[in-house]
């Protein structure tokens, strides 16, 4: 790191302390012709010359204490459940050895982080004994947080504020995949009602034509967050609900577009050409678009949510996720294996029924709730 990038750093973890209490900092530094624009948190982000923050929109949610009181809520059954597990995997130990590596092991894997990842984190801590000749029982909980901290830190889940979308992609489009019941609708209606918040124009497409209850669910959420929804006949072809959607958004100016698309097909091939087809058709209107596949997964449906994720992932381009339903069971270590071991961003948690529930991922504080006494 140069002289001037220490001056930035000093200037604000030294001369701001705790960044004024989360309010915005936002300074502009023109270094070897890179602009380092500073944002909330501490988050240095780097921009070539000529380009500037205000090309960028988004909504930035700080992460309040009610949305710290909502992730402590909705991982409490989680971490009841692994520290239960945990305090019981190292009963009359004093000191981490192979047997305690291997209840923590099967700890990890019974807490639904999966098998290879749980194997990562064994290693890490492995080393981290051998490094340290001696670790006492009593550590293990820092070690495993600092672990796993570590871990998301590597992949590609950052920790986010909201939902960035770029001003030069309007409108900004988001195809939404995932299997039935898995709270894909509603992931969109609350997504629509958070980028409504942030006062952004939204538009819905129910392109899953296939089910005539997805169509009514969307419809409804659309009513209620007052989003204008396009859709068509049951069995129509989604493709043309798509097209029919973004052709309506780039009339009208909208800045957001979410699209439903059909949770079961038959096949994996039939899911291909399907999602195929449907961005095929939107990119005759915008040639980039969809600009994010996002997945949406049940996080209490454990495994499963493994599974579903390899499904899709091997079927189309999946660009960002979604895990809902983490309030309802004691699975949330779901979201550390998926996150590790696809590499694709977790964008938002679902943490309950309520709009703003649905949480922006912060591996942070996620961590930070999942380990706290």
């Amino acid at each position: 790191m140069d002289d001037s990038c220490v001056a930035v750093r000093r200037f604000f973890c030294d001369g701001m302390g705790n960044f004024g209490g989360f309010r915005l900092l936002q300074r502009r530094f023109r270094l070897k012709k890179v602009e380092y624009i500073w944002l909330f948190d501490g988050l240095l982000v780097s921009l070539h010359a000529k380009i500037y923050a205000k090309k960028y929109m988004g909504f930035f949610n700080f992460f309040t204490k009610e949305k710290k009181e909502t992730l402590d809520q909705g991982l409490e059954k989680t971490k009841e459940s692994f520290f239960g597990k945990l305090t019981r995997a190292v009963a009359g130990k004093t000191k981490v050895d192979d047997e305690v590596l291997d209840n923590l092991e099967e700890v990890l894997v019974t807490s639904d982080v999966g098998v290879d990842t749980t194997l990562n984190i064994i290693q890490r801590i492995e080393q981290r004994v051998a490094r340290d000749k001696y670790v006492t029982t009593d550590e293990l909980n820092g070690i495993l947080r600092d672990e796993i901290a570590q871990l998301l830190t590597e992949n590609n889940t950052s920790d986010t504020e909201g939902f960035q979308i770029s001003a030069d992609k309007r409108p900004y489009v988001i195809l939404v995949v995932g299997v039935n019941g898995v709270g894909k609708t509603t992931t969109i209606g609350k997504l629509a009602w958070q980028f409504k918040q942030a006062g952004l124009k939204v538009m819905l497409g129910a392109a899953d034509t296939f089910r005539a209850a997805a169509v009514e669910q969307i419809s409804i959420w659309g009513e209620r967050i007052d989003v204008p929804v396009v859709k068509q006949k049951m069995g129509s072809d989604p493709a043309s609900v798509a097209y029919d959607t973004l052709s309506s958004a780039i009339a009208s100016g909208v800045d957001v577009v979410l699209i439903d698309t059909a949770g079961r097909l038959h096949n994996k091939k039939g899911l291909m050409d399907e999602l195929s087809k449907i961005k095929r058709v939107m990119q005759k209107l915008l040639p980039d678009a969809p600009h994010d596949v996002m997945l949406v997964l049940d996080g209490s449906t454990g495994q499963n949510a493994f599974e579903q994720a390899k499904q899709f992932t091997s079927a189309t381009e999946v660009t960002s996720m979604a895990i809902t339903k983490l309030d309802g069971s004691a699975k949330g270590g779901v979201v550390i294996g998926i996150s590790d071991q696809f590499k694709i961003p977790v964008r938002y948690i679902g943490l309950g029924e309520r709009a703003e529930d649905l949480q922006p991922f912060n591996r942070r504080e996620f961590v930070d709730s999942l380990f706290k006494k």
